[in-house]
């Protein structure tokens, strides 16, 4: 399996907390309402600092980096396009911004969890997304391929 996010997975869990939220606020189970409201965020976000433990057995395989070796510098723009509740998206941030110390390009972070008109624009399906002269790499990747793929980049633009 591809160790990425559909972004119609994370909007189906976004549907799943609003819809438990309307119907205990329907049913007027206002104690389960505060529960979910609460449980439900903190409940992802755990999953998220615990999945690199658990992404194999779930069917994404080990999460696992390559070193970049020495990258050379790269003074060109990167984008990096996450969404919220996604795994693999603060995995990639971590590598960029540890390359982008050692690299010198400018990284620019952008959520797209409330950006549909984005995700048309770009033909974005999945997330993570790295942006670098013009091209689009989804998925998890390693510091080397990262690497590689902003270095070829910076290259190419000259």
């Amino acid at each position: 399996m591809e160790q990425r996010c559909t972004i119609l997975n994370l909007y189906l869990n976004w549907l799943i907390l609003f819809a438990g939220a309307a119907f205990f606020a329907a049913t007027g189970r206002f104690f389960f309402l505060a529960v979910w409201i609460i449980g439900a965020p903190v409940f992802q976000l755990a999953y998220i600092r615990i999945f690199p433990k658990i992404s194999k057995v779930m069917g994404y395989g080990p999460i696992v980096d390559e070193a970049a070796g020495t990258p050379h510098p790269a003074p060109i723009d990167v984008t990096l396009y996450t969404a919220a509740g996604c795994p693999f998206c603060p995995i990639i941030e971590e590598r960029l911004e540890a390359l982008r110390q050692t690299m010198g390009f400018r990284l620019t972070r952008i959520d797209v969890t409330a950006r549909p008109d984005l995700l048309t624009a770009k033909k974005i399906r999945a997330i993570p997304v790295v942006e670098v002269g013009g091209q689009l790499r989804t998925g998890n990747m390693t510091s080397r391929e990262l690497a590689e793929l902003i270095g070829g980049a910076a290259v190419a633009a000259g």
